[in-house]
This record gives C-alpha cells, sequence and structure tokens, in this order.
C-alpha cells in the first residue's frame, strides 16, 4: 500500500500557499431568472435572425484587426449583465460575422444550420456531458450507434460498417489513416515508424489538403504521399495509379492506403471508385473514401450509381454539417474494421476504467485522439426526425436541380463557360470574353469574384485548375431560392470591369 505523505513532506515549499487563508467569495451560477429572461431574448433574437437574415451583406466587412480594437484590453474585474453580452454580440461580434446561413452564400460548400438542430445543439450545451465512455453519460453513446446505423441504411452501406461521429472530416479521414497504417504495420503502435520500410498513401491530386495533413501527423513524409494525376474530368486515373503502386512495390515501398473521393473539393468530381478499390485490393492497402460533401447525395436512389464500390471499402467519411442541415461539427466516420481503429490509437487509463471490470459496451473515446466527446449525435437525431427521410431528400433535390438551372444558363450566355460536369449541387465557371490572355482572364474573374463578394449580395469562391482561375457556385442552404439565383447572375452578367469602385449595390 502506497503510504500517505502531508503536504509538508510533499514539498516544504507548499506550506505557505496550503497555509493561507481562503477569503469568502460569490459562489454559484448566474441566477436562474437572469439567465432565463436572457435565453428567452437569445432564443427570439435567433428566430429573427435566421427569418431576416438577408438583411445582411454575406460577406463580413470589417478590416483585420477591427474587433480586437474595439474590445477592451483587460476583462472586466467584476461580472457584467447578461443583456450588456447580448447587446454586445449585436454591436462588436455580428460586424465581423460572414453569414454562412444566408440563402446566397455560394462559396466552399454551401451549409445552413436547420432549426431543429439548431435546438438540439443548444440542448447539448445545457446538458455539458461529456460521453467519452458508455457510463460517463450512456446516451451519448448508444443515441450516436442507433442514429448512425439509421443512416448507414439511408446511404445503402452494408451493416457491418461500423459508425462513429467525428467533428470534421479532417478528424474522420487522420482516423482512418491511422487504422490503414496499423494495418499495413501491425508493429507500429510499440515500434513507431522508425526503422520500419517505407509506406506510401496513394490519392488523386484533386484530393481535400486534410488528407495528406493527417498522412503529416501520422509520421509519413511528403515523399511518402503519392498524388496520382486525374483525367480531364478531374478523376484519379486508375491506370496511373496502378503503374505507381506497381513500381513502389518493385521498389520496396509499401502501399497503405488509396484514398478516392466522391464529390472533390474544387469540382466535385466522382473517382472512379470501383476501379481504384479493386487495384488496391491487388496492392493489399486500405481503401479510403472521401465523401465529405457529397455523401449526403447517396440518399437519392438516382444519385447512387455516382457512388457505385463505396460500399466495398475499408472506410467512409461525409459531413451531415456539409449537406444534411446539421450544424458545424459533425462528421461521420464508417469502417468495416472497427478493430483496427480501436487499436490504432485505443488508450485507456485505470481511472477511465469501469469498476469491477470491463463492461460489454463501446467507449467512443477510443475511436480517436480526442479523449472528449459532445453528444452531436442529438443534434443529428433532431434533424433526421424533424425533416425526415423524404424531407431530406426533397431538399437536396431541389439543390441539384438549382444547380443545374444555373449551368443551363451559363452555357447558353455566349462569354461564359463551365468548366466540368455539375454531379450534385456545385457549378465551376468563369467569365471568358475570348479577348484575354490567361493571366488576364485570370485577373478579370478575380477582380469579378471581389465585386460579387463586395456587393453583400453573395459570396462565392475560387479555385485554381490546371494553372487557371475558376469560380465556384455552391449550393446548400435550406433557403436558397431560384431568386437569390437570379439576383447573383444578374450581377455577375452585368458587371461592368471599368467600375474599379466595386460599389455597393441594393440587396434583393
Amino acid at each position: 500500500m502506497a503510504p500517505s505523505l502531508s503536504a509538508r513532506e510533499m514539498d516544504p515549499d507548499l506550506e505557505s500557499v496550503l497555509q493561507a487563508p481562503i477569503a469568502a467569495a460569490e459562489v454559484g451560477d448566474i441566477p436562474a431568472e437572469a439567465f432565463r429572461e436572457a435565453a428567452h431574448d437569445a432564443v427570439s433574437w435567433m428566430v429573427e435572425y435566421l427569418e431576416q437574415v438577408e438583411k445582411f451583406p454575406v460577406l463580413s466587412r470589417i478590416v483585420p484587426g477591427q474587433l480586437q480594437a474595439e474590445l477592451p484590453a483587460e476583462p472586466p474585474a467584476a461580472g457584467e449583465p447578461l443583456g450588456d453580452l447580448l447587446r454586445d454580440f449585436e454591436t462588436l461580434i455580428l460586424p465581423g460575422i460572414t453569414h454562412w446561413n444566408h440563402p446566397s452564400f455560394h462559396g466552399y460548400f454551401a451549409i445552413s444550420g436547420s432549426a431543429p438542430g439548431i435546438l438540439g445543439e443548444m440542448l447539448t450545451a445545457a446538458l455539458n456531458v461529456n460521453g467519452m465512455v458508455w457510463r460517463s453519460s450512456p446516451a451519448v453513446t448508444e443515441l450516436e450507434l442507433h442514429v448512425l446505423g439509421w443512416i448507414r441504411g439511408l446511404l445503402g452501406l452494408p451493416a457491418d460498417f461500423f459508425g462513429i461521429i467525428q467533428d470534421t472530416a479532417s478528424s474522420s479521414s487522420h482516423l482512418a489513416l491511422a487504422g490503414a497504417r496499423l494495418r499495413a504495420y501491425p508493429e507500429v503502435r510499440e515500434q513507431g515508424l522508425f526503422g520500419l520500410p517505407r509506406g506510401r498513401i496513394y490519392l488523386s491530386e484533386e484530393a481535400h489538403s486534410s488528407i495528406e495533413k493527417a498522412a503529416l501527423a501520422l509520421g509519413f513524409g511528403t515523399q511518402d504521399i503519392k498524388k496520382v494525376p486525374a483525367d480531364r474530368y478531374f478523376r484519379m486515373d486508375p491506370r496511373l495509379l496502378e503503374q505507381a503502386m506497381s513500381a513502389d512495390k518493385a521498389e520496396g515501398i509499401r502501399p497503405v492506403a488509396v484514398v478516392a473521393t466522391v464529390g472533390t473539393t474544387s469540382t466535385t468530381s466522382v473517382d472512379p471508385v470501383r476501379e481504384l478499390l479493386a487495384i488496391s485490393r491487388t496492392f493489399g492497402a486500405w481503401f479510403h473514401v472521401d465523401a465529405a460533401y457529397a455523401g449526403a447525395a447517396a440518399l437519392l436512389p438516382e444519385c447512387r450509381p455516382l457512388f457505385d464500390g463505396w460500399e466495398e471499402a475499408d472506410s467512409i467519411v461525409f459531413n451531415p454539417h456539409k449537406w444534411l442541415f446539421t450544424p458545424v461539427d459533425c462528421s461521420v466516420l464508417y469502417t468495416r474494421d472497427r478493430h483496427a481503429l480501436r487499436d490504432a490509437l485505443s488508450l485507456v487509463p485505470e481511472y477511465l476504467r469501469a469498476p469491477g471490470g470491463e463492461e460489454p459496451v463501446t467507449n467512443l473515446m477510443d475511436y480517436g485522439v480526442a479523449l472528449g466527446r459532445r453528444f452531436r449525435s442529438l443534434k443529428l437525431w433532431f434533424v433526421l426526425r424533424a425533416f425526415g427521410v423524404q424531407g431530406l431528400q426533397d431538399r437536396i433535390r431541389a439543390h441539384i436541380a438549382m444547380a443545374r438551372l444555373i449551368r443551363d444558363q451559363i452555357t447558353a450566355t455566349p462569354g461564359w463557360e463551365v468548366l466540368s460536369p455539375v454531379l450534385f449541387s456545385t457549378v465551376v465557371f468563369r467569365r471568358n470574353p475570348g479577348t484575354l490572355t490567361g493571366s488576364e482572364r485570370d485577373a478579370f474573374n478575380l477582380a469579378l469574384l471581389d465585386a460579387i463578394n463586395a456587393s453583400g449580395i453573395a459570396f462565392l469562391s475560387h479555385t485554381r485548375l490546371r494553372g487557371e482561375i475558376w469560380l465556384r457556385w455552391a449550393i446548400g442552404n435550406l433557403k436558397t431560392e431560384p431568386r437569390h439565383l437570379e439576383a447573383t447572375w444578374d450581377f455577375l452578367r452585368q458587371w461592368d470591369p471599368s467600375d474599379a469602385q466595386h460599389s455597393p449595390v441594393k440587396l434583393p
């Protein structure tokens, strides 16, 4: 038995600290009635905000450092009324917000936090539980497993896929590749990568940067990340993947994982999953599918052919916070090999073990780097129940239809062009007057992008493909209507490049 020590025996220097008197202080939370009043005001503000979000310019107009300059240098010595906090939220914070909930937010991948999702998030904050192990809040674990079983069926995935919620696709892919590393190097948990044969992870040149970042975090160098060239439609070329893996095998480089993308970030292209899967299996590599954005489209039977083969992958990531109307953050990772995911990173200290022996339960902390686990499945459960399967399908279909409408308008207009097929709800396009050189055309389109974003009407983003600038128009907001698209298209078509001021115009 370990001996008990007094504070003096532990460290004599602690005596003065431990003997110092502790002054009486105010304790407890904010009074319940003050919280009730502020909470009512906050909820009323949220409802009004979501109803009237169009009155704001989509892109924040503050300049770097502006908010920090307006904030006091030191925190308040005494507490302030909650009403003052809400007032300062409106006057100080709101001007620095780019409104992702705006129906004309079309940059990156457009999203929206739905009312049921927001309600679930509010309750999650009130409960403030940590679902690290089953007993720390059983509902967190059991609801997550059950809801992900629902979604697995909606996506057409087999029952042997195990699902877990992470914060973002970056974390989900990181965990998937950790499982791939363990499968390729069973000794890595004890020995680390140092001294082991070189391994390589294969991905398209159009894959998301989070895959590279995950590989770096797992100990692979940049030379161990092979970017396979894409074809004319920006899909990974299976022939070039096979050539790369064959050459590496001949040099003794171990194939660790192949990452296919369904819905690439720049163009939402779809890699030929089944072909890539077959090549991956030939070389014994883990096969991961990144469907962070487009995965929600698998709810539609007519879109399911675009996902052919993903049901045989080792792991899949898709983000309900991108196109399933769930507030950030909520990323779902499915895997056929839950043991590899658990064994890659699981570590159970004594203080987290169940008294009396192991319980026959899933402990969420075993799947990922983070020990703490928010109750993310609650908001996802609310979204699924409030909209229902049909409601979700209708809204995703509407977004795809609007994207195709935009595509048709652009391709029918002289001096404009669409780059790639519109498979989902994102259109990649540019204005091409035909009288400009490549660099001049790039500058022209960047100026056009700056003008539309500065106008407050809409927010679009850009990408660079094969050395050239293209604009991206993404749809994913619940409140986007054809009139919003028309206002954006009118501005783009009518923009005069001689107007160097890009002065804001009247909002629709």
